[in-house]
């Protein structure tokens, strides 16, 4: 199927029921995405490409709106440092793609490495062809690590593209994102789109999914759809407890004993004190003086 036969703009989508579910799944989502960070034992990668002005910056915010940001990564690619162009073209890329637990988020990605390439015509044909292989054992590579890859091609029309860029020099707070080059690289618009049909077409072993982009609230209802899909695929557990204490189950309050420290004496829990009522304690009693005994005489007389 190509590009062109995809919407730029859904027209059977209602938009209140849409932004309506959408919220609902952001809010999972952000439950999901908590959970895997806590298990560490899944990642992420949310691969972002479009024509310029096409909002990734825009559906990142909104994708992550419920997310922790303990558990986020966001990497924005911009033309390659020397340091980059001297290592093959996929290390700047495989230098940050998540770890366990982690959801990363690429705003453009190795795919630039085809389509700017491919159509400034700056490196040699034979060249660009052996990087289409070389991208899709990457993925690959990075699934079988337990990376879920999720690509999605944000589709945008020329008329949106325009409206937009204009935006750029007609408002103030969008001036920061307006770059001449923009311009030139909007009359190489259909260019771009024939490089991006090779992309998705010769690229697609990991799937793609075409995401209508005219309009923000269908293009965010569109990715988070996949997104949430994904999530609920993964075995998402929470951890076990993982504890050195000893815990014992009461029917009120748990009752937690510390284990022993080695070479430690443990402390023995003694009985409770019983209650002894005290009597005051008296003086000891003075001896009775007893009158001196007399000795009895003899009948008869005295003793001689």
């Amino acid at each position: 199927m190509k590009i062109t036969d995809y919407p730029t703009f859904n027209k059977e989508w209602d938009k209140k029921e849409i932004k309506k579910k959408t919220e609902k799944m952001l809010e999972e989502i952000g439950e999901l995405q908590y959970k895997m960070y806590a298990q560490g034992k899944f990642s992420v990668l949310i691969v972002l490409q479009g024509t310029d002005a096409s909002g990734k910056d825009g559906i990142t915010k909104g994708l992550l709106k419920y997310c922790n940001p303990i558990g986020i990564e966001v990497h924005s690619f911009k033309k390659p440092t020397e340091l980059e162009y001297a290592h093959d073209f996929l290390w700047r890329i495989h230098n940050v793609c998540p770890a366990k637990g982690v959801m990363q988020v690429f705003i453009r990605s190795h795919y630039e490495d085809i389509l700017v390439p491919a159509v400034g015509k700056y490196i040699p044909a034979e060249i660009i062809e052996k990087r289409y292989a070389t991208i899709n054992t990457f993925e690959k590579m990075l699934e079988d690590n337990g990376t879920r890859v999720l690509k999605f091609f944000l589709n945008v029309s020329k008329e949106a593209q325009t409206a937009r860029l204009m935006e750029r020099i007609e408002l103030k707070e969008k001036h920061w994102k307006h770059k001449d080059g923009d311009w030139a690289t909007r009359e190489q618009f259909d260019e771009y789109l024939k490089v991006y049909q090779q992309v998705i077409t010769r690229c697609n072993e990991i799937p793609w999914h075409v995401a209508p982009s005219d309009k923000n609230w269908q293009k965010l209802y569109a990715v988070a759809t996949v997104v949430l899909k994904a999530l609920k695929g993964l075995d998402l557990q929470w951890p076990e407890l993982v504890t050195e204490r000893v815990w014992q189950e009461s029917k009120t309050t748990p009752e937690v004993k510390s284990m022993p420290e080695e070479n430690s004496t443990p402390e023995l829990k003694s009985k409770p004190e019983a209650k002894v009522k005290l009597k005051a304690k008296s003086k000891p009693e003075a001896k009775k003086k007893h009158p001196a005994k007399t000795k009895k005489s003899r009948p008869g007389g005295t003793k001689k």
